[in-house]
């Protein structure tokens, strides 16, 4: 896992210089606040750090409130999971950049971190996009220089926040991983209950952004036929004797002969009315 250096260095700037070294595991504690609530699979991590060791150094701060006889003395900025996997393989110690930055830094670091991940679910990413927002004033685009992801998908992926709880927890059942794909559903479908049910045929016949896109250009495309053919229905009488005509015309495209019948009865009504008042 990379962290975005130049993101560090601007932080570590303000105030000491970063120092890497080789710290005891039982000397570092995990954040309680860290925004990454699973680990995930630490398994293929382990081994590799089992045979090779840990290769990028991960970021610890002092720990605060630390009593000098305590045996603890970090807390974790970024990288739990190296933390994690480094203790489950028999390591003794790991290397660290020991950084004195704040709270709020710490976390606003741990979260630029965890976007960098490969293995987030779009909305795990949408939620830590979210996170930089309103916790610490990102603009959309400060996020995306700060995660390395172009405005439009900064933007696009917070659309994803939109998707009511049962459609999302449905695609994450269904493991619809593509923010395209889920972002196509939620424009094709009018409600919760239709998104469900396309995102199912998404899952079933592994719907693509573009099937979908071409699906609602051929709805799109029915509807402006189906609106074309349905023309008003017009009734037209000519008298035997061709001495008037009679047309009269409805709204709707398809008309019973009662609706005719009640139509014609209503205007003869209007006339009498109208004659009785002369």
């Amino acid at each position: 896992m990379r962290h975005d250096t130049h993101f560090v260095e601007e932080l570590a700037s303000r105030h000491s210089e970063p120092v890497g070294q080789m710290v005891p595991l039982a000397a570092i504690e995990t954040d309680p606040r860290q925004p990454r609530a699973a680990l995930g699979n630490l398994e293929e991590l382990t081994a590799s750090i089992r045979e090779r060791g840990v290769l990028e150094p991960i970021l610890i701060r002092p720990r605060p409130g630390a009593r000098p006889d305590s045996d603890v003395h970090y807390r974790i900025i970024s990288g739990e999971r190296r933390y994690t996997a480094a203790t489950d393989a028999g390591l003794y110690e790991i290397p660290a950049i020991e950084m004195d930055v704040s709270e709020d830094e710490a976390l606003e670091i741990a979260l630029v971190e965890n976007l960098q991940r490969k293995d987030l679910t779009p909305f795990e990413e949408a939620e830590g996009f979210r996170a930089l927002k309103e916790r610490h004033d990102y603009t959309h685009d400060r996020i995306a220089e700060a995660v390395g992801r172009s405005r439009t998908m900064v933007t696009e992926s917070l659309q994803l926040l939109k998707m009511p709880s049962r459609a999302r927890e449905a695609a994450q059942a269904l493991n619809v991983q593509s923010s395209s794909v889920l972002l196509e559903v939620m424009r094709a479908a009018a409600d919760e209950d239709e998104m469900i049910s396309l995102l199912e045929r998404v899952s079933d016949h592994r719907l693509t952004r573009d099937d979908l896109r071409a699906e609602a250009r051929r709805r799109a495309a029915a509807r402006r036929s189906s609106r074309r053919r349905r023309k008003p229905h017009t009734f037209k009488f000519r008298s035997p004797d061709k001495s008037y005509n009679l047309s009269v015309s409805f709204r709707k495209s398809e008309v019973e002969r009662e609706d005719l019948i009640a139509a014609l009865e209503n205007v003869l009504a209007e006339l009498r009315a109208a004659q009785s008042k002369a």
